[in-house]
């Protein structure tokens, strides 16, 4: 992973403020009982416009708050509003570069008791330089983890609750200290669900196969962006199915998306190589056009950003 650069502000009780400012006590709720959702978000530079496109924010707010409203949180911004905070967030630090944007919300009132009622909710977010998550992107050694995808019976799966990543956290780093970049993880019916955090596709005789949510996956933005671009750019067929153990180590090609991860190339799972042993064409071809979306350089899907530095009204979807 790339090193990352410090914020120099957060948004927090209600205004922009210096990041040192922006602290919980260690009685905070959701910091003892991991109570709290979170989102993430990229930032891409256009050099040749001297702009910064965050990628279908007004999308990731709304899922912030769907997320938060399982948690019985109340995030106090509408999707818009929170848009306009971050924006007026990413003016404040005046980033030219990519960056990653974290926004939470969360139980915090300072308390002991475990239950969600009766416990106060705050909102923050903070935006750093960031670039990749993984080193490989072009070409990922993972495995099969011992973990299991947390189920939605028991944590929901559809949110992004805090809590619920001590799973990706195990995942991880199990998989790392093992040699892996990255590993995928099988769902409760011994199906695949995801990686330690991020969505899987596999492509098959020129059909991408992806899990359907009911396999305990999240509901990705950038696995529906993803899903688009594959079918409206590349026409092809994706099928939204339960995928068997077997079905990755036969498969033509693999690869992983998401905020963090981006599009990334599945090229070795434990011993085996992936068709080639090399990134497939498929995955190539969608990695370059969601790259070419996310800078501003296809006009088709300028829709989906949002500028940061404009005069002009900023884009909500």
């Amino acid at each position: 992973m790339a090193d990352q650069g410090k914020p120099k502000y957060a948004f927090f009780k209600g205004s922009i403020v210096p990041l040192a400012e922006a602290t919980i006590g260690v009685m905070t709720h959701a910091f003892n009982y991991g109570t709290g959702v979170f989102g993430g978000l990229r930032g891409y530079w256009n050099d040749d416009e001297a702009q910064l496109f965050v990628f279908r924010p007004h999308d990731h707010f709304e899922r912030l708050i769907q997320s938060a409203r399982l948690m019985r949180i109340d995030v106090g911004y509408s999707a818009s509003e929170l848009v306009d905070i971050l924006t007026d967030l990413l003016r404040a630090e005046g980033f030219r570069e990519n960056i990653y944007i974290r926004p939470l919300a969360y139980k915090s009132s300072e308390m002991i008791g475990v239950r969600l009622h009766d416990v106060e909710d705050a909102f923050t977010v903070f935006a750093l330089p960031f670039g990749r998550y993984v080193d490989k992107e072009e070409g990922l050694h993972v495995g099969f983890s011992a973990w299991r995808r947390v189920d939605d019976n028991a944590i929901p799966a559809r949110g992004k609750v805090t809590g619920a990543y001590a799973n990706s956290a195990l995942i991880k780093t199990d998989a790392q200290l093992a040699g892996y970049d990255e590993a995928l993880v099988l769902n409760q019916d011994g199906h695949v669900s995801e990686a330690s955090a991020a969505n899987v596709f596999v492509v098959r005789k020129g059909v991408v196969y992806t899990p359907p949510v009911e396999s305990n996956v999240l509901e990705g933005i950038v696995r529906r962006s993803v899903i688009d671009l594959l079918r409206d750019e590349l026409d092809l067929t994706v099928v939204e199915r339960n995928i068997d153990r077997t079905e990755v180590y036969i498969a033509d090609e693999v690869f992983l998306c998401g905020t963090g991860v981006q599009v990334a190339a599945i090229t070795k799972v434990e011993h085996r190589d992936i068709g080639s042993g090399q990134m497939g064409e498929i995955t190539r071809g969608v990695r370059n056009l969601f790259f070419d979306v996310v800078s501003g350089r296809a006009p088709d899907y300028r829709h989906w950003l949002t500028p940061v530095y404009t005069k002009e009204p900023v884009q909500s979807r």
